[in-house]
């Protein structure tokens, strides 16, 4: 009797056992023990920020107005960071381009595609601008208007998410990282984004234009705001899956009509889908828009750092959901 108790012992722990590494290997989400380790291990910091920073608003780039060597080197630095962290070319290269008159102008489009069969075919847009006005006022002999919150910290923001996503492989919807030039002249680059991808029958959920997130608000104040609030479901959504919220509502943006000021508009307009500007400049936190001080030194990065972790849950939860929730509505 002993002997047959033993072996049921040992037959238990086996059993155990199996089941144990089975669950591990399989993952709670059904990936594997690798693919999940690798998910949780992923934090952007405020150091890889900031190094991104540092060359995209630096006095090398000349301000990055568009159709200048400064954009064109900015241009390489995206394409360059895509190609290190397998953000794929959506087109057959990275660059949608275009002509405004004599000028030739290229936004910057990188994907990640959908885990999902069937979901994958569903596009969430995530962009920013990376290009400036060049020329400021010239102050204690500086006339170059880096353009660090306006807007490096949107464009470098967008670019983390890809990072992020392109590794964690976590996302069921398929990814666009689209980074715009000649936002300053009329947001020309994503208008003619937004009409191309019309045009070839892009599948568009959803898209989010990240906007000058540079600095913090008040510690009263929602961490950002979004323009066009009451035009969707998409912040409530947002700060669902973020378990907080993060993406609050702001008077003045309906005020100061930033809905249509911002890249958000071209693929709104084109599109007829939930697209939105985050922002984190509230018109009373930062004092150098368009101004030669608007440099690298001046920006938050562990805000900015905190600002990306807390919108991946955010976005993961969003193009995750098995339908599309986020929905327009009448503001």
């Amino acid at each position: 009797m002993k002997k047959y108790s033993a072996l049921l012992v040992i037959l238990c722990v086996i059993i155990t056992s199996c089941v144990f590494k089975t669950k591990a290997k399989n993952g709670a989400n059904g990936k594997s023990g690798d693919e999940v380790a690798k998910a949780e291990k992923i934090e952007i910091k405020a150091i890889d920020v900031q190094k991104s920073m540092e060359y995209l608003a630096s006095d090398e780039l000349e301000g990055r107005v568009t159709g200048s060597k400064g954009i064109e080197k900015a241009a390489v630095f995206i394409e360059n960071y895509f190609k290190k962290n397998n953000i794929k070319p959506y087109f057959e290269t990275y660059r949608d381009t275009f002509k405004l008159g004599e000028l030739t102008g290229y936004n910057v489009v990188g994907m990640i595609e959908g885990n999902d069969p069937e979901l994958k075919n569903e596009f969430v847009i995530l962009g920013g601008h990376y290009d400036h006005i060049g020329k400021g006022k010239e102050v204690n002999g500086d006339s170059i208007a880096n353009g660090a919150n306006d807007d490096a910290s949107g464009t470098i923001a967008a670019m983390e998410f890809g990072r992020y996503f392109s590794k964690s492989k976590t996302n069921k919807r398929s990814i666009l990282i689209t980074l715009y030039s000649a936002e300053e002249m009329g947001l020309k680059g994503s208008a003619h984004l937004a009409k191309r991808l019309k045009e070839q029958g892009l599948d568009a959920y959803t898209m989010i234009n990240f906007e000058m997130i540079g600095i913090p608000r008040a510690e009263d104040k929602s961490m950002a705001y979004m323009s066009g609030y009451n035009r969707s479901n998409f912040a409530t959504t947002l700060n669902k899956y973020a378990g907080e919220e993060v993406v609050g509502f702001f008077p003045k943006a309906k005020e100061f009509q930033l809905f249509f000021r911002s890249d958000n508009f071209p693929f709104f307009k084109e599109l007829n889908m939930p697209a939105h500007a985050i922002s984190t400049f509230d018109f009373t936190n930062f004092e150098y828009y368009h101004h030669v001080d608007d440099e690298a030194d001046k920006m938050d990065y562990n805000h900015m750092a905190s600002f990306i972790n807390k919108m991946i849950p955010a976005l993961e939860g969003m193009m995750n959901a098995t339908t599309k929730e986020v929905v327009l509505s009448d503001e």
